[in-house]
């Protein structure tokens, strides 16, 4: 167990498409673990594994809902719908925000950390957090999609101080 160092943009890791997981081993149930520290650490709400520099189809998310800690291994949007536009910050990309439009339902599969598959539903801010998550398995980064980028006022720092 051990907190990882976050990379930032540009660093080219958060630009390539992460590498399938073919079997949930000890290593990638560490790497779970550590993901979690990491992002609790940070303070944020999700992470992916490109962001601690490893090219693995890999996320961790807590949004502070019912839902707890998900981890997820391989996941996929397997169905989505609705629309929402809201906020969105990045821990590799410190001192920003952007207004993103993301699908506000999803259900999305993907391994848990003893390799069973495993379906989550999700709406609102956990919807936004899986897709922010899943778009940095893409080499995707938020400010890419984003309508607007800005620096955060600090009264909207403290009324929204999430960051996926």
């Amino acid at each position: 167990m051990a907190i990882r160092i976050i990379v930032k943009h540009p660093d080219p890791v958060l630009r390539e498409v992460a590498k399938p997981v073919p079997k949930v081993t000890p290593n990638i149930q560490k790497l779970l673990t550590d993901m979690a520290e990491t992002m609790y650490d940070a303070p944020g709400v999700g992470l992916a594994a490109p962001q601690i520099g490893i090219s693995k189809r890999v996320i961790v998310i807590d949004v502070g809902d019912d839902h707890g800690l998900i981890e997820m291994v391989n996941p996929e949007i397997v169905e989505a719908g609705g629309e929402q536009l809201g906020p969105e910050g990045c821990l590799s990309i410190p001192g920003l925000q952007g207004d993103v439009r993301r699908k506000d339902r999803l259900k999305v599969k993907g391994l848990d950390r003893n390799g069973n598959e495993i379906a989550i539903e999700a709406d609102g801010f956990l919807s936004r957090a899986f897709q922010h998550e899943i778009d940095h398995l893409n080499g995707v980064l938020y400010i890419d999609i984003a309508e607007r980028v800005y620096e955060p006022k600090p009264d909207e720092d403290e009324e929204d101080d999430d960051v996926v």
